[in-house]
């Protein structure tokens, strides 16, 4: 085959080497100045423009501000890439199962809480990996292998399922079970901490399950569509400790396990919290470039189109662009308002008064970044309304929802100009958001701050604030 784009054919980053290429020509620097600016090699940036390497989502983020593309060298890397037809039972790229994220950890991972074992897929939204959203019925646990509920000690070697030796239970068995533990885990993550271990324990297995299946002359369908949504909730896990680096890695082994088998629904979905990630960073270029790889995943679907509004209209406004940042919203609005039954199915959390609140949660927090990049105190007020009522709707069980959103809706309020009421809201989770390791709530709570000590520094209440702050602290 020859010519075509990077995903037609030839080496796989092909597109994206030649738009590296033809993007450092016209900056006028050679493959070594361009090196020494983002600190690699020229060799690196030779093998880059030849689509020889898969380019690290750091180094793109480097490109793209170097060579200030406004975030076109995110959006190749963003866009989706041709994978293999379901009947083509050939086996998959060998680099698919690279070294994998983490550390390893036998035993000590802890069953999950069989009273949450669901008894249909799909189930916390995750469809089942083989027949997507047909309402597969889920085996009891006791009818399958430990360490997913069945007999037999936790840790130790690997389970015979997980080196394709295990011959008791059908292969869709225990890929419905795998789906089902993984539903197990999400339920409890509302409840405690520290299943980021048991979620990785079982992806790596699942890995070492895929990888001698594929090595047997057959692609690992199910294992690696199943691993694409194990190593999101990894990833989420990660990000919730502060571990950017770890969740980044997750989610990428996640993007490109999803590529393999052209699971577009777990596509939008990394790329989304792709997004959160480099919202943390400040990064408005490189958050466009992936929201509008979530927009390119597949035209057909509403709730990925508007899942890709939202996330330009953040982008948007970090950038302090108010009319694109506006012009999202309303298409994000018109988008989840069109929304079906086949969306709901795929996408369950964008449903009913949840999908309300968290459509509600982004837009309060674009208006929200829009204030703090232009000062509109108008876009301010806007989001204290907005943020007030996603705030209302947090179901009980999503305490860092709350939390989180109690903190935007404070920093709001001292961007439309009322730093009283943003301390006095912001005091009565002041304790619990300094304990929260989760990343997104320190960041929210590292805003609210820069805006009262910016600003307000004198004000009694302030003053009293940030005393609170430091004793919280210790």
């Amino acid at each position: 085959m020859s010519g075509g784009s990077a995903r037609a054919g030839g080496a796989p980053w092909a597109e994206f080497g030649r738009h590296l290429r033809s993007l450092r020509r016209a900056a006028g620097l050679t493959q070594v100045q361009l090196g020494l600016r983002v600190g690699y090699r020229h060799s690196a940036v030779s093998k880059l423009e030849a689509g020889l390497r898969e380019p690290p989502v750091g180094l793109v983020r480097r490109l793209d501000t170097v060579l200030e593309t406004g975030g076109e060298l995110a959006a190749i890397v963003a866009a989706p890439r041709e994978a293999p037809r379901r009947q083509d039972r050939s086996p998959a790229d060998p680099a698919l199962f690279a070294p994998l994220p983490g550390a390893d950890a036998p035993g000590g991972q802890g069953a999950p809480d069989l009273r949450m074992w669901p008894a249909r897929l799909p189930a916390e939204g995750l469809v089942c990996p083989l027949h997507g959203t047909a309402g597969c019925a889920v085996p009891e646990p006791g009818a399958l292998p430990a360490p997913l509920g069945g007999p037999g000690p936790a840790g130790g070697p690997a389970p015979e399922w997980a080196t394709g030796t295990g011959a008791a239970v059908a292969e869709g068995e225990l890929l419905h079970g795998l789906t089902a533990v993984l539903a197990c885990l999400i339920r409890e993550a509302f409840r405690h901490e520290g299943r980021v271990t048991a979620v990785e324990g079982l992806l790596r297995a699942l890995v070492r399950w895929a990888r001698e299946v594929n090595s047997a002359g057959r692609l690992p369908y199910g294992q690696l569509r199943l691993g694409a949504q194990y190593a999101q909730v990894a990833g989420r896990l990660r990000m919730e400790r502060g571990q950017i680096g770890v969740a980044m890695a997750w989610f990428g082994h996640g993007l490109r396990w999803a590529d393999a088998v052209g699971d577009a629904p777990a596509r939008a979905t990394l790329l989304s919290d792709m997004c959160t990630l480099v919202r943390l960073d400040g990064d408005p270029s490189l958050m466009l470039g992936y929201a509008r790889g979530i927009g390119a995943v597949d035209g057909r679907r509403r709730w990925t189109a508007t899942l890709s509004d939202l996330y330009q209209a953040r982008g948007h406004a970090l950038a302090g662009d108010a009319a694109q940042c506006r012009h999202h919203i309303t298409l994000a609005r018109r988008g989840f308002a069109r929304l079906d039954r086949r969306d709901h199915l795929e996408a369950p959390w964008m449903a009913g008064a949840e999908g309300a609140m968290r459509v509600d949660s982004a837009v309060g927090g674009a208006l929200r970044d829009l204030a703090v990049a232009t000062g509109d105190r108008t876009a301010a007020r806007r989001a204290v309304e907005v943020t007030a009522r996603s705030r209302a709707q947090v179901p009980p069980r999503m305490r860092s929802a709350h939390l989180l959103l109690t903190l935007r809706l404070a920093d709001s309020l001292a961007c439309a100009g009322d730093p009283g009421a943003a301390v006095a809201l912001a005091s009565q989770v002041l304790p619990e958001a300094v304990r929260s390791r989760a990343s997104m709530v320190a960041a929210e709570l590292g805003g609210l701050h820069t805006r009262l000590a910016g600003k307000w520094a004198d004000l009694p209440e302030v003053r009293e604030y940030r005393e609170r702050l430091l004793a919280a602290g210790e």
